[in-house]
């Protein structure tokens, strides 16, 4: 049923949500389908409106919204309908809610614990990093196979030994593995982790990893997204358009 005059999007009506959880078979179908590309854009919706609460921003329209994330406002509407949210014509969408929201579908308001493999420079970085924590993401675990740092406290974290992956990961309810260890190690750690019961993996190493079913990997490769970038430099010095396509289930291009 098409929208009341007044009501910029989906699911409300003046003002009124009906409860995230009331049918919570459609909430679970909803989440299932929402795609990739979807998900990563929700990632930078929430960044940019988290900013503008701290600017103290209250209210913002659709099109603002997508011009400081970069997207068109018929995607951003389109995106946002899968969290259930609205806004009302002349007024704009309630910067809070809508994050809270968004939280809610990334699966936010759930406890985070991260754990880094390999505190050479990468991992020494994240591990120092202060974002996470503000995010939901501490940092509660470091390993590293090398004697000399185990112990050693890197961002106010003592350095555990490799092979204590599962003890430690399970002790502390780690559910992200953040992998930055060389490519022939990479494997070995990811299945300590899994082992340690983490099904979530971010993996920096230059590597495809192989996991059981039920375990999510995301793989970041710099050099590929410099390679990528190389190529719409060069399309753009040959006086072609930029290309959209969808690589890893993110839209590259502009």
């Amino acid at each position: 049923m098409p929208a009341p005059d007044g009501v910029d999007a989906v699911d409300g009506i003046d003002g009124v949500m009906p409860p995230p959880d009331a049918d919570i078979p459609a909430a679970r179908e909803r989440v299932r389908a929402v795609p990739e590309a979807a998900v990563a854009r929700l990632a930078v919706y929430l960044r940019v409106l988290s900013s503008l609460i701290e600017q103290g921003v209250s209210t913002i329209s659709s099109e603002e919204l997508a011009g400081a994330a970069g997207v068109n406002s018929a995607k951003l509407r389109k995106d946002l309908s899968h969290v259930g949210s609205y806004g009302t014509r002349g007024v704009g969408y309630d910067a809070a809610r809508l994050v809270e929201h968004i939280e809610r579908l990334l699966g936010l308001t759930r406890q985070h614990s991260v754990a880094v493999a390999g505190i050479g420079n990468l991992g020494h970085s994240l591990a120092n990093y202060s974002g996470f924590p503000g995010r939901g993401f501490p940092v509660t675990a470091l390993f590293d196979i090398d004697e000399d740092l185990i112990g050693v406290p890197v961002g106010g974290l003592p350095v555990d030994h490799i092979d204590d992956i599962p003890q430690v990961c399970e002790q502390r309810g780690v559910t992200i593995g953040v992998i930055c260890t060389p490519a022939a190690a990479a494997q070995g750690v990811c299945d300590l982790l899994v082992d340690g019961g983490v099904r979530c993996v971010l993996n920096f190493a230059p590597v495809v990893l192989q996991v059981p079913d039920g375990v999510e990997v995301r793989k970041v490769d710099l050099a590929v997204e410099m390679q990528i970038l190389s190529f719409h430099d060069a399309r753009r010095a040959d006086g072609l358009l930029p290309v959209i396509d969808v690589i890893d289930g993110l839209a590259v291009g502009r």
